[in-house]
């Protein structure tokens, strides 16, 4: 695993991923992690290096993409991503977003673990090992500031300040130079494998996870081997007030 800033990355920070208890009982079967798209996210400025506020409206005669904008969003779909959010605790946000109100999982880890973790990937047994980036995200006011000299990866390392709250940090492959060589690279995502009783620190239950639901995915996590690192979620027991 390569550092994308160098020193920026806190090795023993704590990271959290939110699944939605499908997706994650499909990680633990499979022993795979996804990697994204980068034009599968919904932020519009994606991988962007500036923002354009109030640009006049674009003449309809030349509102096809031009030879730039199909560069970059043939860059996006060749940048696979991986999305973690960095923090001590759970945070509610996160759960509404990812897990489905709560009812979802969530797994923690660290950097460290990660580097641990990750097994090489290749697109193709007879094509090379893909390298794997991390970093942290920073965030910028891309409508003040033009991040110029960022490069093709490093780019998908700082996003817009709206975007802050987030709290990201990435786990990046570029296939770039693979699709240069011929080979095939998928539109979407790719499955990363990782050795899951490495990486995974705790694994949180949603608040909302029915009875069934926790001995569904109780029966998986011990069948991976995973069973002794099985928590309820923290906020189960949050005051409500009517």
């Amino acid at each position: 695993m390569r550092e994308v800033n160098s020193e920026k990355i806190e090795w023993k920070e704590v990271l959290w991923k939110y699944f939605r208890m499908e997706r994650f009982i499909s990680t633990l079967e499979t022993g795979q992690i996804y990697f994204a798209s980068a034009n599968q996210f919904s932020d519009p400025f994606e991988g962007a290096v500036a923002v354009q506020m109030d640009a006049a409206p674009v003449d309809p005669r030349y509102a096809e993409m031009d030879w730039g904008e199909k560069a970059f969003f043939e860059l996006k779909r060749l940048t696979k991503i991986s999305c973690w959010h960095r923090a001590p605790y759970e945070s509610d946000a996160m759960w509404k977003l990812y897990a489905g109100e709560h009812k979802g999982i969530a797994i923690c880890t660290t950097p460290e673990r990660m580097r641990a973790a990750f097994g090489p990937f290749r697109l193709r047994a007879d094509y090379g090992i893909e390298d794997l980036w991390a970093g942290p995200v920073d965030y910028v006011d891309l409508t003040q500031i033009r991040m110029r000299g960022a490069g093709m990866l490093e780019r998908f390392f700082f996003k817009h300040r709206a975007f802050e709250w987030e709290s990201e940090f990435r786990l990046a492959i570029s296939l770039r130079m693979a699709e240069e060589f011929g080979v095939a690279v998928p539109v979407d995502g790719i499955l990363v494998d990782v050795d899951l009783r490495v990486l995974i620190e705790r694994i949180v239950l949603g608040s909302t996870t029915s009875e069934e639901e926790r001995e569904i995915v109780t029966r998986h996590v011990e069948k991976a081997g995973l069973g002794g690192v099985l928590r309820q979620s923290s906020l189960l027991g949050l005051p409500r007030y009517v």
